[in-house]
């Protein structure tokens, strides 16, 4: 039996975080098996230093048309068996907001979920692209397949996700928290939550204004979800909360095999 570690984060800008310092230590110290990057907002071609080429990972792009916005990245020290970019509709993958790769043992997705933006401008695009995804990873789940998705989800599930509720703001929304019901419903599990069913002020990102992180007013938008079968094989899920660097922090799993 082998223990992976999996991480996802939203770095809300690869090169930045390249360019201070902070990811490539923590790429070093975490030493992540696979780790899901959002918001990279950078081209392969644009980032020049590449500090996981000498740990041996395999990087796997899905950038944006537009450079500067969304972006994912997938670093894994294992080479998947099939890869696939987005979910094979246009609309989505002109933003670069999914990686789907298989391991064998099972599908991991990472994911930038969409913000419904001022006014809600995005709402709609985003409940798209939500009812997308579950579609997707239901499919996957009815083959016969082990999954595991992550990623910034843009919304916080419960009040104890979230410092200061309102159900009028975007990310809290009732209509995206029961998307996160669906997902619960269709046999997928928040292993975070489930492992730490009562643990408050668990935060993965804060509102870069008023000190909000030094204060801890925050809120649980970044997960990792595992299809129900592979929920025995979780040994540890767990949030980074003092690694800086972006406006959120990494969270994981640690999964045996």
């Amino acid at each position: 039996m082998s223990t992976l570690t999996i991480c996802s984060w939203n770095v809300n800008g690869l090169r930045a975080g390249l360019r201070s310092g902070t990811f490539p230590a923590w790429i070093k110290e975490t030493a992540p098996d696979i780790a899901g990057l959002q918001e990279v907002k950078a081209r392969p071609e644009q980032v020049t230093e590449q500090p996981w080429l000498e740990a041996n990972y395999q990087a796997i792009w899905h950038p944006a048309e537009n450079s500067g916005y969304s972006g994912s990245l997938l670093l894994t020290q294992n080479a998947p068996t099939a890869l696939q970019l987005g979910l094979e509709m246009p609309e989505f993958e002109r933003e670069g907001r999914i990686i789907e790769a298989d391991f064998d043992d099972f599908v991991l997705l990472t994911s930038y979920f969409p913000n419904a933006g001022r006014k809600l401008a995005r709402l709609d695009f985003k409940m798209a692209y939500y009812a997308a995804f579950l579609e997707r990873i239901v499919a996957l789940q009815k083959a016969g397949r082990r999954v595991v998705f992550m990623g910034d989800l843009n919304v916080a599930h419960k009040e104890i996700d979230i410092a200061r509720p309102n159900e009028k703001e975007t990310g809290f929304l009732p209509i995206e928290r029961e998307w996160v019901d669906q997902v619960i419903e269709s046999g997928f599990v928040d292993t975070f939550r489930t492992l730490n069913p009562t643990k408050g002020e668990a935060f993965s990102y804060w509102d870069p204004w008023r000190q909000r992180r030094e204060r801890n007013i925050g809120w649980r938008i970044d997960y990792v979800f595992v299809s129900k079968d592979l929920l025995p094989a979780v040994r540890r899920a767990f949030i980074q909360q003092e690694v800086l660097g972006s406006d959120h922090c990494p969270v994981g799993i640690e999964l045996d095999l």
